[in-house]
This record gives structure tokens, C-alpha cells and sequence, in this order.
């Protein structure tokens, strides 16, 4: 994991239009509290924690376990699947106070900035096509799109420099 061995994660309600009906897309966002790399979006119609673990996994497998996941308290971080599973893998969650975002703030500007750089910008005509989007905006993000909160230079610069 990185130095910090912190992730920060969201799920979040986004209304959009696919195709021809208005929809309410769910994303579940997340980014190292380190580098505030994004490791992953999935995209679905609705995201339980089941899938919420299964996306963890591939991450953890991937970058490595962390020490500990910030989240706020929506029904897929207290499900008892989420929190038996956390504790199997010795992964401590720390909930953010109920209506208090800025206690997650990373994940809460990265939101921001995904809605403004990815999903105000498509109509889209699949969920397929949303993740693909979402997947092709992550690399762009990670390692081309300069951040200010971190010097000017992109996530993944700041990652091969640690």
C-alpha cells in the first residue's frame, strides 16, 4: 500500500440520462489518501456491498491492503457484510459524522471533479459505456490532469516519487 495506507471511498447518486430515460446512476468511488490517486469507479444502477467488497478486493489486490477505509455512513459501510469483512481483513473503518463531508474531503472535491470532467459531459447510451468512460477519464485524471493540492503534477507522479 502507500504511506499513507489510507482509502477513501463514497457511493454516490448521480441522476443522468441513458439513452432516452432519465436514471438514477450510482457510482462508488475511490482514492488513495495519499497521492489522491483514483484506484476506482464502478459504475451500476444500484451498487450493494457485496459489489462494494468485490471492488475492494481487486484494488487490494492490485495496490495492497490498507490500514484503513474512510467512508461516510450510507447503507453499503454498515451493512454487517461490509463490517465482517473489514474485520476478517483487519481493515479499520472510520465513518465520517453523520452530515459532516468535509470530514472526507478528497473524495468529496474528487466527486466534484469527476461530475465536471466526466459525467456532465455524456449522455450515455449504456451502463457499459458509463464504466468505459469512467475507466478511460480515471487514467487521464491519474496521470496526465495537473492537481494543485498536491504541487501541479499528477497522482501518479507524486506516487513514483514516494
Amino acid at each position: 500500500m502507500r504511506p499513507s495506507g489510507y482509502l477513501n471511498v463514497i457511493v454516490v447518486s448521480n441522476k443522468l440520462k441513458l439513452s432516452h430515460e432519465s436514471v438514477i446512476l450510482i457510482t462508488f468511488n475511490v482514492i488513495d489518501g495519499f497521492n489522491r490517486e483514483a484506484l476506482g469507479i464502478e459504475v451500476d444502477l444500484s451498487l450493494p456491498s457485496t459489489r462494494v467488497i468485490r471492488a475492494l478486493e481487486q484494488i487490494i489486490e492490485w495496490r495492497g491492503k490498507p490500514k484503513a477505509i474512510r467512508c461516510d455512513n450510507g447503507s453499503e459501510y454498515i451493512s454487517q457484510t461490509l463490517v465482517d469483512w473489514t474485520i476478517e481483513h483487519q481493515i479499520t473503518l472510520l465513518y465520517i459524522q453523520p452530515g459532516k463531508p468535509t470530514q472526507n474531503a478528497y473524495i468529496e472535491r474528487f466527486n466534484r471533479t469527476a461530475r465536471h470532467e466526466w459525467l456532465d459531459l455524456y449522455l450515455f447510451e449504456s451502463i457499459e459505456q458509463a464504466q468505459l468512460l469512467a475507466t478511460q477519464w480515471l487514467w487521464t485524471y491519474n496521470n496526465d490532469r495537473p492537481h494543485s493540492a498536491i504541487g501541479g503534477v499528477p497522482p501518479r507522479f507524486l506516487l513514483n516519487a514516494a
